[in-house]
Order: structure tokens, then sequence, then C-alpha cells
């Protein structure tokens, strides 16, 4: 696996600018680029921020997270702007009210621009922060359609992430990597990876070897005026946690229909 920054971790830079000088300094060269950063549907933009970040040599993998809810045209801006920048991943949620209709559309969406469709379990506020919402979206869909890991709302929904990496081990695309401890109250606090409830080693050793799974993408939402020292550490904490595959191991099998 590779490691991969959230902007949604940069979001108090607002310019893509001084995002990449905080990528920099934190010594991280990939990203998955949220909507703080790029306004999606404004397509003459699209080629001035993916120039930008091909400049200063960072690779946009994925982009996120997007909700779905059966807007074709809307949903072929976000496809448009992945191919653009050569990326195959995008991490989005799916509105429930218009289900099927929005799982139909994003496959065929993401069938005719060769990409994949990474639900993001976002927390037990959420209807997918569950694994039996996802297994209920993946028993109606193909492997375009699979999971972006946060591993902290895997924790907010009282599901153990090491168990989700697991089970759906086959269509597990991405992780976003995050750990939390809860208050009293049970509010989530944004901690260094490995230092909360999250059992970073075991989840790598879990993860590690899965041919489907490339990205391991840090989301820390705490710090938001000065994020760049905590980045660091988590930068730290997954580089020491993470399992390095053989050379010659099988790469995400993006492409299989």
């Amino acid at each position: 696996m590779e490691i991969a920054m959230q902007s949604y971790s940069l979001r108090g830079y607002k310019e893509n600018e001084k995002v990449i000088k905080a990528l920099k300094e934190i010594g991280i060269n990939k990203i998955e680029l949220c909507g703080v950063h790029i306004d999606f549907m404004d397509e003459s933009k699209h080629d001035e921020v993916i120039d930008l970040y091909k400049k200063n040599d960072i690779q946009i993998i994925s982009i996120g997270v997007n909700g779905l809810s059966n807007n074709e045209i809307n949903e072929r801006k976000y496809c448009k702007f992945l191919k653009k920048a050569g990326a195959k991943i995008m991490s989005v949620d799916f509105d429930i009210n218009k289900l099927p209709a929005c799982l139909k559309t994003g496959e065929k969406i993401a069938n005719e621009y060769d990409i994949y469709l990474a639900i993001h379990n976002h927390g037990g506020r959420h209807w997918l922060g569950s694994s039996g919402a996802i297994e209920y979206i993946f028993n109606q869909t193909g492997n375009r359609i699979g999971l972006c890991l946060d591993t902290a709302w895997a924790l907010d929904s009282g599901e153990d992430p090491l168990e989700m990496a697991k089970k759906f081990k086959e269509r597990l695309y991405s992780l976003h990597i995050k750990d939390f401890t809860f208050d009293s109250t049970r509010k989530p606090h944004d901690i260094i990876p490995g230092k909360g409830l999250l059992k970073l080693k075991e989840l790598m050793k879990i993860v590690g070897n899965n041919s489907k799974t490339q990205y391991a993408i840090i989301e820390y939402e705490g710090d938001v005026d000065n994020p760049v020292p905590a980045l660091k550490q988590c930068v730290e904490a997954l580089q020491g946690s993470i399992i390095r595959r053989p050379l010659g191991a099988t790469d995400l099998l993006l492409g299989d229909k």
C-alpha cells in the first residue's frame, strides 16, 4: 500500500498552493482531493487544479467524499475530473431516498469511465455507517462499487474496523486512516492513529496483503489551523505499521470487470 492524504485534513488551507506546501513539508506526494479544494461542478477549473498538482509532483489518487443521488449530469463531472487526473477511485455515499436508481446510475457511469466507487462508512449518524447497510448495497451491485473503510467512523458506529476489513476484503479499495477517543457523552475526538481505539498494526496486517487495497489515506481532522505537526506524526505511525508487499505482488485489480 501507498500512503496518501485526504485534503480535508488540510481544510484550514483554502488555496491549493498552501495544501501543496504542507504536503511537501509532511513528506506525502499523493492526495485524495475533496470539495474544499476544488469545485468539481466547475469544469473550467479542472485542468488548472490537476496541472498544479502534477507540476508539483503530487498525484491525485482519488476524490471525495462525494454524495451520489442519481444526478447523472453532476456525477459525470466528478468522473471527468477523475479521468483527467488519471485516478481510479472516488469515495462516495448514496442518497437513501434515491435508491435503487442512484446505485444503477453510479454503476453505469463507473463502467463508462472505468472507475470505482468506494462507499464511505460515515459513522453512526449516517445510514451507510454499518456493515449491514454496506452488505445490503454489495448484494445488489457489482464490483464497481466497493468500500473506502473509514476506521474511526467504524468505531463510532460500534463496528470493529478489523472485522470490516476482513468481511469486505474483496471490495475494499481504500482506507481512511483515522482514530478516535470518546468522551463521556460519546463525542469523538481525533487522535494520532494507533493512540486511540484503533488497533493500527493489527489492521495493517489484515489489509497489507490485500491486492485490492492500494491506498491508506490519512484523514486527521484535528488542529485545523496548524495540522502539519500532527499529520507528520500520523505519517510516522502509519509508516511504522504498514506491510510492505514483496516485489512482484499483485497490484490493485482495478480494471477487472
